[in-house]
Formats: C-alpha cells, sequence, structure tokens
C-alpha cells in the first residue's frame, strides 16, 4: 500500500503539482504505526472520532479540512500566498506523522513536533522542497502544539508559535482535537460531507 493513498483528497487541496509531488514523498517517509494508532490513547485531548485504530489519521485529516475550509474563506486566505497555503496544508498532513517516535514508542513522545521538523530538515532537499520551504515548514511543525510547550515528563522545551504560520497551523490542529466538533467519517477514514 502506498501509504499517500491515504490522503489523496488532501493532497488535492494541494495547487502546485511540484509541492504535492514533495508531499507526496514526505508521505511515504512516515512509519507505519502513524497509519494505525490513535491520536490519544486516553482519550482525553482528542474527541471520539480520533479514537481507536486510525485514529491519528482521522485527526490529521480533520485538521487539513479545517485547513482548506478556513482559507477558502477569502477574509483568511487572502492573507497568504498560494505557496503559503501549500506549505501549511503540507505542515498539517505531517504534523504528528513522528507522535510516537521515529520507531513506535508505547506512549506519545512529548518532542514529536521537533521530531518531524528533524525529518522535514533531513529529507527535505530530496523530497523536492526549497531552502524557504523546509524553513517554514519547520518552523510551524515544530510549533505546532501551540502554548503547551513543556511537560512533566520531559526537559524538552518546544517553542511556541509566534508567526501567522505557525498560529494557523497551531488553531486547525486545535480545532481537530476539540470534542465539540462533530466530523463522521466514512470506512476508508475520509471526511463526509
Amino acid at each position: 500500500m502506498e501509504k499517500s493513498k491515504c490522503f489523496l483528497k488532501e493532497l488535492n487541496y494541494i495547487k502546485d503539482n511540484n509541492l504535492r509531488g514533495s508531499a507526496t514523498k514526505l508521505i511515504e517517509n512516515l512509519p507505519d504505526y502513524f497509519f494505525e494508532v490513535a491520536a490519544s490513547s486516553t482519550g482525553k485531548y482528542h474527541p471520539k472520532y480520533a479514537l481507536g485504530n486510525g485514529g491519528l489519521i482521522r485527526h490529521t485529516k480533520a485538521a487539513v479540512r479545517f485547513a482548506y475550509e478556513l482559507l477558502s474563506d477569502p477574509s483568511i486566505g487572502d492573507k497568504y500566498s498560494e505557496r503559503e497555503k501549500d506549505l501549511m496544508i503540507i505542515a498539517l498532513i505531517v504534523h504528528d506523522g513522528l507522535k510516537h517516535g521515529i520507531t513506535k514508542d508505547t506512549y506519545v513522545k512529548f518532542e514529536h513536533p521537533i521530531l518531524i521538523a528533524n525529518l522535514i530538515e533531513e529529507k527535505g532537499k530530496e523530497l523536492g522542497f526549497t531552502k524557504e520551504d523546509v524553513a517554514l515548514l519547520k518552523s510551524v511543525v515544530s510549533s505546532h502544539m501551540g502554548p503547551w510547550t513543556t511537560n512533566n515528563y520531559s526537559d524538552i522545551i518546544l517553542p511556541a508559535p509566534k508567526t501567522k504560520y505557525e498560529n494557523f497551523v497551531h488553531m486547525c490542529d486545535y480545532l481537530a482535537s476539540r470534542k465539540c466538533f462533530l466530523l463522521e467519517f466514512d470506512g476508508n477514514n475520509n471526511i463526509i460531507d
């Protein structure tokens, strides 16, 4: 199975063909567990649709869909170039790509935003991203946790969002983790319109 097939609809939100190709290759670099685990093992921080097998995929698709809908509104979307929009969509597709670490750990790795940022930096050029693309992707994925920059079980301090791009990506991830939004998914983990 090609991993990127899981995100066909979301990849089609990306207007630039080259960026879509780079995003496809980036998805193929994600570990197999990303496509199987829940977004939350306890259900404390995510809605029901993000729990159970494939829950992290559903959470990711929800975050991307929030971005797509918000960026389609000219009062929001016109603040960004088409390339910036594409890069934020890509960032949201992979933001939790290493949530349990490079190899699957039992528990969520608090530093997962840094891990995915490092993967983007390491593979970016070979995947076809420019230096500027890599810088934007790294900044938005590493700060996607928003104000939750510390954890009692880690000495790592994550970066907080500062730019409009970082805040936008955090907002979409945050909305996808709210229990008040009821999204329906079909048997292939696609949002039902």
